[in-house]
C-alpha cells in the first residue's frame, strides 16, 4: 500500500523512494546526492491524484534538455538534476489504495516512506526522520512500522488507532482517486504549522522539527508593521515607516521596499517557508496573510 519510483542512479544502483521524499544535499533527504551543483533540498516525490510527480524545490532539473518545474514519473523518463547527472526512471508503481493517517487535530495525510510525528503545540507530520518527535513511522517493503518515543518498534496494521500524548490517531486506506490536487510543502513537513513572533527589530519563525529562522534588520522591520497593522495597507504607508520619508521621493522608496521585499521572500523561500506570507494584492496594498493553522505573536 506504497506509491514509490525506483530511480536508477548514474552508478547503476537503485532507489526508492515515496510521497514526499526529498532529492538533495542534506544529509536528511531520502536520495542524498553529494554534489556542490544540487541544492540541500532540490526536488521531491509528491502524489498528485493519480501520478506520481517530481517537483522542483529549490533546484531545477531538465526533460530532453528543457528546464521544467515539475514532471510525471513514467518508467524510462530520464531526468537531469545537474549537467551529466540523470535519474531514470526505472518503475513507477501506483496501488489501488495507500496508506494515511489522521487524528486529534491532524487532517488525512498520506504516509511517506519515513515519517516522524509530533503532537505540540499542534500535531504535525513530518515527512523524514526527526530526532526529538513524538513517533516515528517507516515503510518496510509493503509493510508499516511504527515506534513510539521510549518505547520498541512495532507493525502498523490498516484501520489500527494509537495514542502519542493522550492524542488519537487512526491509520486508514485511502483511494488514489480519492486524492485530490493538493498543494505541497516543502521543508517543514506536509501543513507544518508557523509561530510568528514580531518584535521590533527582530521576527522569529518557529516550526516543529526546523530551526528557528531569525529575521533582522529591514526584513524585521516590515514584518513588524504588518503585524502591527493586522490588515491590508499601502505599502507606502509601511515604508514611510522604515525609510525616512523627507529623505526619499516615491520612487526611491518603491525601489527600496521592491527590492527587500524580494529579499525578504527570497528568505522565506531559501528555508521552505511559503513566500506568500507577505501577500501583495496587485493594488499596491500588501498584508501578512498567515495560514488557518499559523499563530502570530505581536510583541512590537
Amino acid at each position: 500500500m506504497r506509491a514509490f519510483v525506483r530511480f536508477q542512479l548514474p552508478d547503476a544502483s537503485l532507489r526508492e523512494l515515496g510521497h514526499g521524499d526529498l532529492i538533495g544535499r542534506l544529509r536528511s533527504a531520502a536520495l542524498h546526492l553529494d554534489d556542490a551543483r544540487i541544492s540541500e533540498a532540490h526536488a521531491m516525490v509528491s502524489l498528485r491524484g493519480q501520478e506520481l510527480k517530481l517537483l522542483a524545490l529549490r533546484g531545477r532539473f531538465a526533460i530532453d534538455q528543457t528546464p521544467v518545474s515539475e514532471v510525471v514519473l513514467t518508467p524510462g523518463l530520464s531526468i537531469l538534476v545537474a549537467r551529466d547527472l540523470a535519474l531514470i526512471v526505472d518503475e513507477v508503481v501506483l496501488p489501488d489504495t495507500v496508506m494515511a493517517i489522521e487524528g486529534d487535530g491532524l487532517a488525512r495525510q498520506i504516509l511517506s516512506g519515513t515519517c516522524s510525528l509530533n503532537t505540540g503545540p499542534r500535531p504535525a507530520l513530518i515527512p523524514r526522520y526527526v530526532g526529538e518527535a513524538a513517533a516515528w513511522i517507516w515503510s518496510v517493503g509493503d509493510a508499516w512500522r511504527i515506534r513510539l518515543a521510549g518505547e520498541e518498534s512495532r507493525p502498523l496494521c490498516v484501520n489500527e488507532s494509537f495514542y502519542v500524548d493522550g492524542r488519537q490517531f487512526q491509520v486508514k486506506p485511502m483511494r488514489l482517486n480519492q486524492i485530490k490536487h493538493a498543494k505541497t510543502h516543502a521543508l517543514g513537513g506536509v501543513n507544518s504549522p508557523l509561530k510568528l513572533v514580531a518584535h521590533y527589530d527582530t521576527a522569529h519563525i518557529y516550526r516543529t522539527g526546523e530551526p528557528v529562522l531569525a529575521i533582522t534588520g529591514i526584513g524585521a522591520r516590515m514584518i513588524g508593521e504588518l503585524v502591527a497593522c493586522a490588515a491590508p495597507v499601502a505599502w507606502r504607508s509601511v515604508a514611510v515607516q522604515i525609510w525616512s520619508e523627507a529623505e526619499n521621493d516615491d520612487a526611491q522608496l518603491r525601489r527600496k521596499w521592491d527590492i527587500s521585499l524580494a529579499r525578504l521572500r527570497r528568505k522565506l523561500k531559501d528555508v521552505g517557508i511559503r513566500p506568500t506570507l507577505i501577500h501583495s494584492d496587485g493594488t499596491g496594498n500588501v498584508e501578512l496573510l498567515p495560514a488557518k493553522e499559523d499563530e502570530i505573536i505581536d510583541n512590537t
